[in-house]
């Protein structure tokens, strides 16, 4: 197993930390697909991480990466043992929507906070710890299908991964679309190991939709996207989600994505937004550091929501604080019971308001749609 350790202060080893957690000191284990088909969205994770600072209120900030290769297995054992070896006072991940899905049951069999990293769908009952940091599917269908409402679009086709990810978006992208009179005339999945998707184009290509919306993310949305366009399916009709938003999608897709559209959390084109924009000085911010650190252009939202874990940890950390001292299960309730109380608060990526029946909480008004237009991204109004 790959192993990569952040140390945000200077700690003791490995075992040490096992055996006598520092009562001082905060520790985060985090979950990340470093390898596989999404090491695409954990890179730029990693590297959010690597900017985090060395306190938060006061504490020392210990961090503890895993390698989980997109596989839900090794995510399991990598969050068991952030619990029962590391002692962890909090969870961070992962970037794929069945890998953190799979994590959710062990943060609350450990009874430790999980923020996720992917707009994961648990089923009523289950993600009593776990928290989000994406906005949820429902949430970000919101600026398609007001953009689809507005272009006369009375047809859809689906084309989605064959996971978590993709089955969230059909049902959330779904249930807008109908309300709003637009009709779903075909659904094709593929998998997110898939090199093609000649089939799927092809069935879609028949029911000959006014639009098409690609559930997928980072490079691997480029790969569907050119199997449409190859096949004749115009450019200016193709819709992408926020998995997608990310530069990965504009350099592997080309020509092929120009015209095309991507419903997006603000942080990525945070300049371009008004004043007015709840999030915007928060997403210069961080692409300002983001892109200091790793380059121009390297800025996506995953980054982003690393970005916003020390937003919402420097909000609930010094509450919790008031109730418990970390490497203690009473610190794990109480950060908990934080963020389900600390209200509205404003990140690069929208505006949270966590509460304990909403562990998503974004605002409605959190998605913009872009539009690709010479290789950038275009915010459409």
């Amino acid at each position: 197993m790959k192993k990569i350790r952040l140390l945000a202060a200077a700690a003791a080893s490995l075992s040490a930390l096992a055996a006598t957690p520092a009562l001082a000191d905060i520790t985060i284990g985090a979950s990340i697909s470093l390898t596989g088909p999404t090491s695409a969205l954990g890179i730029p994770t990693k590297n959010g991480i690597a900017l985090w600072p060395k306190e938060i209120a006061g504490e020392k900030l210990n961090v503890i990466m895993l390698d989980d290769a997109t596989d839900p297995t090794t995510a399991v054992k990598n969050t068991r043992k952030f619990i029962t070896e590391d002692h962890v006072d909090l969870i961070v991940g992962s970037v794929a929507t069945p890998v953190a899905a799979a994590m959710a049951d062990i943060a609350a069999e450990g009874r430790t906070v999980q923020l996720m990293l992917s707009p994961v769908n648990l089923p009523e009952g289950r993600g009593g710890w776990s928290f989000r940091m994406p906005q949820s599917t429902a949430v970000m269908a919101i600026p398609i299908v007001e953009h689809w409402k507005k272009t006369g679009v009375k047809t859809y086709g689906f084309l989605g991964y064959a996971d978590a990810y993709g089955e969230a978006w059909l049902k959330d992208l779904g249930a807008a679309a109908e309300k709003a009179g637009i009709k779903q005339v075909d659904v094709e999945r593929f998998a997110r190991s898939d090199t093609a998707v000649t089939g799927q184009a092809l069935k879609l290509m028949a029911a000959n939709p006014d639009a098409i919306l690609i559930a997928a993310s980072g490079s691997g949305a480029a790969m569907p996207h050119r199997g449409l366009v190859e096949r004749g399916y115009a450019k200016t009709k193709i819709y992408q989600t926020h998995g997608a938003a990310t530069m990965d999608l504009i350099r592997v897709g080309g020509a092929d994505v120009e015209g095309s559209y991507v419903s997006s959390g603000p942080a990525v084109v945070a300049e371009k937004l008004p004043d007015s924009n709840a999030s915007k000085a928060l997403g210069v911010q961080y692409k300002s550091e983001f892109e200091k650190a790793n380059g121009k252009g390297s800025a996506n939202q995953f980054g982003a929501h690393a970005f916003d874990v020390v937003i919402v940890l420097q909000k609930a950390v010094p509450i919790a604080l008031k109730k418990a001292r970390p490497g203690t299960p009473e610190f794990r309730q109480a950060l908990k019971d934080a963020f389900e109380t600390m209200g509205r608060t404003p990140v690069s990526q929208g505006v949270l308001n966590w509460t304990a029946t909403d562990h998503f909480g974004y605002t409605p008004e959190t998605g913009v749609l872009l539009k690709i237009v010479s290789g950038d991204w275009q915010v459409v109004q």
